[in-house]
């Protein structure tokens, strides 16, 4: 593997970890909750921000100069999927992801 810089190698990590951690919670926390938890906003958020993570990783690791393209429109979504996710409560686990994937992609970013 190319050698990575720490900010990217960071991107990545809290990237995929935000992708596993949302899409878990997703498929399983939120549909099983129901209620506010499995809104079709909310979980089309969820899914939005769980893509946009694995696609940003996966750009990064193919050292793709889009990848930190990408990274300005990753740390919005992981921040509107943490407030959302903040709003329906219960979702602590997602909302740290969200918010550390957001501070890495921001940092990488400039």
């Amino acid at each position: 593997m190319h050698h990575l810089d720490a900010h990217t190698a960071t991107a990545i990590d809290q990237a995929l970890f935000c992708y596993k951690t949302c899409h878990g919670m997703a498929m399983t926390h939120c549909l099983e909750m129901g209620g506010r938890h499995a809104e079709p906003a909310h979980l089309r958020l969820m899914a939005a921000c769980a893509e946009i993570c694995r696609t940003t990783a996966h750009l990064l690791l193919m050292n793709s100069e889009h990848g930190k393209h990408l990274c300005p429109e990753c740390a919005e979504v992981c921040e509107a999927c943490a407030a959302d996710c903040e709003r329906i409560g219960d979702m602590e686990p997602c909302v740290a992801a969200c918010r550390s994937c957001a501070q890495a992609c921001q940092a990488l970013a400039h």
